[in-house]
């Protein structure tokens, strides 16, 4: 599931389509699944030249293999390598249409490619991200992953590239059959956007209580307050998630990247960071969605701010054994 934490500022889509299309073979252009394996936990591992080598090497043999595109996508899309992952997403949606997963990474790509050049050619982009979350609902109206992203999209992005509010509260409805903490999460960004900062908290607490209560949302309410400078609510929050991912039948998963990086971006108790980026690197339950290259390169931020030199060199250093075309630019700030 996607986090609303992590979501892109020119992210996430539309719903107003439900004549939905039943998806067809959506691999039927791709090899064997269990071909792919190692490439998945490369992917999770965080071994970005690793499964870019396996991926290559499966491509030259079979060109055609839609999947293989799609991880290739993800893989770059890991590295912040825009360009190139738009190209392996068109590759992917172009050989498997129907395909609503496949249209999801293209349309988020597409997103990160328009926040990276602050341009008025994002406006262009933007309307693509639109399209292509747009189709991914079409395809799978009970893609939770999708119509977050869409909401969000649809909460943040203006309306000259296809935003509002009206359009955002359907996702909402859609989602609260699917995914009630998602949900109650959408309607507290747009309860924040329209200022109404009592029911976004309030909502936020709620997709708390419907997540479980789960890490993720913890990180998320924190984060909402790390955005309004409650720093008390936010440490009180971000703890509770701490102790929430202890819990979890997966502990120190990237939960814990997530409060991070909130610390991070707040300036607050630095080595109550690292200390979660370090659990994190030595737990079996990493994901995709915080690659181990990532973390250490963020590993060495914190710690170069500490003057911790060595150790920060130590750690860029294992970022590079992992992705070396990896090139992290400056983290938003909330």
């Amino acid at each position: 599931m996607v986090r609303i934490l992590h979501a892109l500022p020119l992210c996430c889509l539309l719903l107003g389509l439900l004549c939905v299309l039943q998806p067809g073979p959506a691999h039927a252009a791709s090899i064997n699944s269990n071909a792919l394996d190692p490439v998945t936990a490369d992917l999770t591992a965080g071994r970005a030249d690793d499964a870019i080598a396996r991926l290559n090497s499966s491509l030259s043999e079979k060109p055609a293999d839609a999947e293989a595109h799609n991880l290739l996508c993800r893989v770059y899309y890991q590295e912040q390598r825009w360009d190139d992952a738009i190209h392996q997403c068109e590759a992917a949606v172009q050989l498997a249409p129907l395909d609503s997963g496949y249209h999801l990474w293209l349309g988020r790509a597409y997103g990160e490619k328009a926040d990276s050049i602050h341009s008025i050619k994002a406006y262009g982009l933007a309307k693509k991200v639109r399209s292509e979350f747009e189709h991914a609902v079409q395809l799978d109206n009970k893609n939770v992953d999708a119509l977050s992203d869409l909401g969000e999209f649809y909460t943040a992005a203006p309306g000259i590239v296809g935003g509002g509010k009206n359009k955002a509260q359907g996702v909402v409805q859609a989602l609260e059959a699917l995914e009630p903490a998602q949900a109650h999460q959408l309607k507290g960004l747009l309860a924040e956007k329209d200022k109404n900062y009592p029911l976004a908290e309030s909502e936020f607490k709620a997709a708390v209580e419907a997540s479980g209560p789960a890490p993720d949302a913890w990180m998320s309410l924190a984060s909402y307050y790390a955005r309004h400078k409650q720093w008390n609510q936010m440490l009180q929050a971000l703890h509770a998630g701490i102790d929430a991912d202890a819990k979890a039948a997966k502990p120190h998963g990237p939960a814990l990247v997530d409060g991070a990086g909130i610390l991070g971006r707040s300036h607050q108790e630095p080595q109550l960071a690292v200390q979660l980026l370090e659990l994190y690197l030595a737990s079996p339950n990493q994901s995709a969605d915080s690659p181990a290259f990532q973390v250490h390169a963020q590993l060495s931020r914190l710690l170069e701010q500490q003057g911790d030199h060595a150790e920060a060199q130590r750690h860029i250093e294992a970022a590079a054994a992992l992705a070396h075309e990896y090139h992290p630019v400056a983290p938003r700030a909330n």
